[in-house]
């Protein structure tokens, strides 16, 4: 079962990482067309799928009622990211809201 946490984990990373690729392909000139075809863009999008592969994995040992809600927990380390490495904004309801999932997971993972 803890070997299912850790790719849990792992699927979560690198969905995150994917995201984060996904955002630094959005930067600079150029359409959609353009962005599309950036490196970062093609790559974040191997990342998603090399995250719902290990998703897949994670789903044979875990409930789904679990498993889901945990990957919530990537929205609080993005919305760090986004903060302080792509200058987004954070303000107090952000915070708060951020607090609440990270309750949520916690009760979920624990239940």
């Amino acid at each position: 079962m803890m070997g299912s946490w850790l790719v849990l984990a792992a699927a979560i990373c690198t969905s995150m990482l994917g995201q984060v690729l996904l955002k630094m392909g959005t930067l600079g000139s150029g359409g959609f067309i353009h962005q599309l075809f950036r490196w970062q863009t093609i790559i974040g999008l191997g990342f998603y799928g090399g995250a719902a592969m290990l998703y897949i994995v994670a789903l044979r040992k875990l409930p789904m009622s679990v498993a889901l809600p945990c990957t919530a927990a990537s929205y609080v380390i993005i919305a760090m990211i986004g903060h302080f490495g792509f200058g987004e904004a954070l303000g107090l309801q952000k915070i708060a809201a951020i607090a609440l999932i990270s309750a949520g997971v916690v009760l979920l993972a624990t239940a």
